[in-house]
């Protein structure tokens, strides 16, 4: 709180000096005045609120699809040689790639349509999630494989309770990450052809120079993104509340 507070003040003694003007860096109060006038009025065709919900929805069903498909993946990486030298190449491999790199064959594959741009973020999520289950899933001690085993656990339940237990802090974390990077590559997907969302709204306003809208969306982003982020540890202190302790 007081980290904040400290910046807040000196972005309003940056602005009300004049060392920079309101075009380049709007002040506080300027930015506010733009999220209630954009709440109400709208931006580019849509108010604040409908653009919101459009990222809420393309972030999070990518997220969602990610968990499904790449927590699976991570997990059998672990616990399988043969499924991690099946996914581990393709993943290593397009991991480090920023999503603009393969923006231009997602729209040659898939179009410009809302599929694509779900796509593009599910991508960016999938590799930090798999990565962090398959991470999770090795750092299993064998001693506690081994002792379940001797007191009569299947091999099922030994993936389900041992190791997929084990493994949940590093998934939490794979998925605290993944949805940093989901938001990140939300600009990047909503330039396809987009005509609403925060990313677009953030583009659109800085083909007119609206300075003000852009930070009001780039805050807006980085709120929810934090949210989640608070979210996720919340629900990591409750679910996993070993981690750390064993």
């Amino acid at each position: 709180m007081i980290t904040v507070a400290a910046l807040l003040l000196i972005w309003i003694a940056i602005t009300s000096s004049g060392m920079i003007k309101p075009l380049f860096l709007p002040g506080p109060r300027a930015i506010f005045e733009k999220f209630i006038q954009v709440s109400t009025d709208g931006f580019a065709g849509s108010t604040l609120w409908q653009h919101t919900l459009i990222s809420l929805g393309r972030v999070f069903g990518a997220f969602a699809l990610a968990c499904v498909t790449a927590i699976p993946i991570g997990i059998m990486m672990g616990v399988s040689r043969i499924a991690r030298g099946v996914f581990d190449p393709p993943i290593e491999f397009y991991r480090p790639l920023p999503p603009l790199a393969y923006l231009p064959l997602v729209i040659i594959w898939f179009g410009i349509g809302e599929f694509s741009k779900m796509f593009l973020i599910y991508l960016a999520i999938f590799a930090p999630l798999a990565i962090a289950a398959r991470a999770g899933v090795r750092s299993v001690s064998m001693e506690q494989i081994h002792a379940a085993y001797s007191m009569g656990a299947s091999p099922r339940q030994i993936v389900m309770h041992v190791i997929v237990k084990s493994a949940l802090p590093e998934i939490f974390t794979g998925m605290r990450i993944g949805i940093g990077v989901g938001w990140t590559t939300l600009v990047a997907a909503e330039m396809v052809a987009s005509s609403s969302g925060l990313g677009f709204m953030v583009l659109n306003a800085a083909e007119f120079l609206a300075s003000d809208v852009v930070i009001m969306g780039i805050i807006v982003i980085g709120v929810f993104a934090f949210s989640f982020d608070l979210l996720m540890r919340y629900l990591e202190k409750v679910l996993v509340p070993w981690k750390g302790k064993v």
